[in-house]
Order: C-alpha cells, then sequence, then structure tokens
C-alpha cells in the first residue's frame, strides 16, 4: 500500500466513520485487488490461506514458514487454486525469514498466523515496512509488547487488524443488532471466555499427520500447536486467550468507544486436568508425568467498565467438556446466553421462563450475514473466518480503518498480562491502562445497520 495514514487522519476517520463490523460502508474501493504475503503456514495459517484463495480480489504473492512441511501444504492448496505460485520464505529454517519477504516490497498486506510470541516483532516489523497487518489473535505476550505495537502503529500509521473471528459469529452479530436497537435495555453485565478442551491440541504422538491427540508429546517432540502453544500452560498462569470472549463483549459495550475498561483482578484454580490427561494417556511413567503446569485449570477474570458494566471472562481449557464460549448479555429489561441458546425479554417472554434464541436471532439477522451467508458457506469456524478476512481485505482495497483496530487489539490482548500479573499479586485488583490516551471519549461506535457493503 502506497498511500500511508497519517496518525491524526486516521483517529479523525475512525471517529467519524459510520461504519460496520465487517467493512467501512462510507468508503468505496479504491483498488480493485490486492497483493498479500502470510507468514506461518501452519493449520491456522492453511485455513485462512483457504479464504484468501477464494477470492478473486487476492493475489496470494509470498508464502512465508520455516516448517517444510507446513509451507509444503500450503503450496498444495494454491495449486489446487489454480492460482500462480507465490514467491515462498523460510526453507533455510532462518527465524528472520520473514524480515526479507518483508523488505521485498511487493506487499499490500501480510497476513500473521504465527506461535503467539512471533505476534509483536513481526507485526512491528511489517508496520515498519509500511506493510499493513492482519494478526491473528494475542497481539503480544508482555505489556510492553502491546505498548510497542500501538506506539509503532502511531507512528508510522500502518493499519493493523487483530483477527478476531467470533466478532463476526452469526448469533454474536445479532446480538450486537439487539444491543444497538435497545433490546436488551441498558446493559449492565457481560459474559464470555473460551472454554474448550484443549488437551488433545496441547499433546499429540508427535506425528506430523496427526497433529491432535494420539499421544502426549508436546515441545520439541510434539507437533503443530503442541509444539509451541502447551509451553505456555507450563510457564504461565493467566487468562492466556481473552478476546474470542472478551471482543464481542468489548464491541457490546463500546470499549475504547465511549466507555473503557478501568479495574482488573483475575484468580486462577488449581491445575490439575493436563496431569491427569497425561497419566491417563501416557501412563503416570511417562516423562511428562513429571511437568509442572503453572496454569490454573480455570481462570476467572472480572473487570469494570468506567460506564458501570462488569464483564467476567473464563479461560478453561485443560479439563473435559463441551466447547462453549459461555456468553451472557444482560440488561434491564432482559437478558441472552449462549450455553442454552436462550433469552428473556421483560414483557415479551412468559415470566420466569427462556425463549429459544433462534426466532430473536431470525428477526436481528446481521445484514451482513443476509448478504454474505451463502458465499460464507464451507469456510472455517462456521463462516466466522470468511467474514474476518473479508473485514481486512475490504478494508485495504477502501483505504479504510480497519474495523477491529489497533485499539481493540492491544486492549482485549493486554488482559493476559495484567491477568499474570494480578494472579501474581495474590490476586490484586489492577487499575487497567488507558491505550487510547482519553480518546475513548470521542470515538465512535463503528456500527451500521444497513448492507450497502
Amino acid at each position: 500500500m502506497k498511500s500511508v495514514f497519517k496518525r491524526r487522519d486516521f483517529l479523525a476517520a475512525g471517529a467519524a466513520l459510520a461504519g460496520s463490523l465487517l467493512l467501512p460502508s462510507a468508503h468505496a474501493a479504491i483498488r480493485p485487488r490486492v497483493r498479500l504475503g502470510m507468514i506461518g503456514t501452519g493449520m491456522r495459517g492453511q485455513v485462512l490461506l483457504q479464504e484468501l484463495l477464494r477470492r478473486d480480489d487476492v493475489d496470494v504473492v509470498a508464502l512465508c514458514d520455516i516448517e517444510p512441511v507446513m509451507l509444503g501444504k500450503a503450496l498444495k492448496q494454491v495449486e489446487k487454486f489454480g492460482k500462480a505460485r507465490p514467491q515462498t520464505y523460510g526453507e533455510d529454517r532462518d527465524p528472520q525469514a520473514y524480515k526479507r519477504m518483508l523488505d521485498a516490497g511487493k506487499l499490500d498486506g501480510v497476513i500473521i498466523a504465527t506461535p503467539w510470541e512471533w505476534h509483536a516483532p513481526m507485526a512491528i516489523a511489517a508496520m515498519q515496512a509500511r506493510v499493513p497487518v492482519g494478526c491473528e489473535v494475542v497481539a503480544g505476550i508482555t505489556l510492553q509488547d502491546h505498548w510497542d505495537v500501538l506506539n509503532t502503529q502511531l507512528n508510522t500509521g500502518t493499519p493493523y487488524m487483530l483477527l478476531e473471528n467470533v466478532c463476526y459469529r452469526r448469533d454474536v452479530m445479532a446480538v450486537l443488532q439487539m444491543v444497538r436497537a435497545g433490546v436488551f435495555g441498558e446493559l449492565v453485565h457481560l459474559q464470555g471466555g473460551y472454554q474448550h478442551d484443549l488437551r488433545a491440541v496441547k499433546f499429540n504422538s508427535g506425528d506430523p499427520a496427526r497433529p491432535y491427540g494420539g499421544g502426549v508429546e508436546f515441545g520439541s517432540k510434539g507437533w503443530s500447536e503442541a509444539r509451541w502453544r502447551t509451553e505456555h500452560s507450563v510457564q504461565r498462569n493467566g487468562e492466556l486467550y481473552p478476546s474470542h470472549g472478551i471482543g464481542p463483549c468489548a464491541m457490546y459495550s463500546n470499549i475504547n468507544r465511549g466507555n473503557r475498561f478501568t479495574r482488573i483482578n483475575t484468580f486462577a484454580s488449581k491445575a490439575r486436568g493436563l496431569h491427569d490427561y497425561i497419566v491417563k494417556q501416557g501412563g503416570p511413567q511417562h516423562p511428562n508425568a513429571r511437568v509442572q503446569f503453572k496454569l490454573g485449570d480455570v481462570v476467572t477474570t472480572t473487570l469494570a467498565c468506567e460506564n458501570g458494566e462488569t464483564i467476567i471472562l473464563q479461560h478453561d481449557t485443560s479439563l473435559p467438556r463441551p466447547y462453549s464460549l459461555g456468553f451472557r448479555v444482560q440488561g434491564t429489561d432482559g437478558l441472552w446466553m449462549d450455553v442454552n441458546h436462550s433469552i428473556h425479554i421483560e414483557g415479551k417472554s412468559k415470566p420466569h421462563q427462556w425463549d429459544d434464541f433462534q426466532q430473536w436471532q431470525d428477526r436481528y439477522e446481521h445484514p451482513l450475514w443476509k448478504k454474505y451467508a451463502r458465499t460464507a458457506e464451507g469456510a472455517g469456524h462456521g463462516g466466522m473466518d470468511f467474514f474476518v478476512i473479508h473485514a481486512f481485505v475490504e478494508a485495504l482495497k477502501a483505504e479504510a480503518p480497519m474495523p477491529i483496530d489497533i485499539y481493540d487489539a492491544v486492549t482485549w490482548s493486554a488482559i493476559t498480562p495484567l491477568s499474570e500479573q494480578s494472579i501474581a499479586q495474590n490476586f490484586q485488583t489492577l487499575d487497567f491502562p488507558d491505550f487510547t490516551a482519553g480518546q475513548w471519549k470521542s470515538r465512535k461506535p463503528l456500527f451500521a445497520f444497513d448492507d450497502r457493503y
């Protein structure tokens, strides 16, 4: 992207924009196509790559990965779609290969889908090279990482979007419509989280053909996420994956756009689930049965907001359970809960009884889902991955502010190091930093109710 957003222009456009969670509707496309690169072609990268390859307005011109097996799979994807072979980087296993890709100067944007610890340095390098960033969730590891990513974006003006796909979930977007329409009255309390049995993700046999389950290896003996993600459970104790839960809750409550987080505290339970899984699957004599995991099995974070709402997040990935993000949106007129797909609205529902949510979802279907549901069929995570990639690409084409922007990215992601600090300090309640430096007071919600895009 040749033109670079100045900080004041970026902020002014963001404040004035009556856009949407998908694409700022007031902006027409400036360029018909974009040339994109991807750093990280593992399991997640391949899902996002498929969405890029499905599009006629995207040329994937560069791929970077230091794992030849995964880079090879990505190239086969490109071949399957009949697209031109992209330039590849990382075959020499050089961890800095991504810098060569960025320095080539032929990219309108880059997708970062690497292990978490690489997100901040890669995003910073891309923005310094004036390459717009679409970064998978987790903006950084330490609190300083988040300030560094933010300051780089503000200093360079290079667009940055956090690729949080749950903000595009069908029921989540219908509830957004309902919040904006006042169905729940004034919001009082919200809940969300990441409640997902990841034991077979954090451990496997080390066979690249079986990336999930089949053993209890991790680290250098593991494969895919077990190679890097499990170590975070060994070394860290906190809300390690907040954005799936906090993203929608922050959108509902206008965080960074008329509201902000003010205080945070976090409690963690004891750690038993991962050890028990190793013993059951690999036996008590397996070397990994001696590993001491720091991550509590259930981590609970409470956030206070400037406008009086409270938000609870729960991270629960080490025990047997069905998948759920545990959403709850509660206001003076009623509430929605996703666990039982139910809603209760005073004066509309029978007293003390739940309504099935489907009829409400149909009534308040977001215009983006009305327009793109068929196009999104077959996309990852029930269609959500189509929407999040579409948002990034269309914003690039229009040279418009990113719908999930740098302030959203660092605010949501900074919950992790703050939660770690709270737990380490005996569950102390901490002040939440204001990454917007007071601009949350004047920034406006970026959600439209039409289908002009």
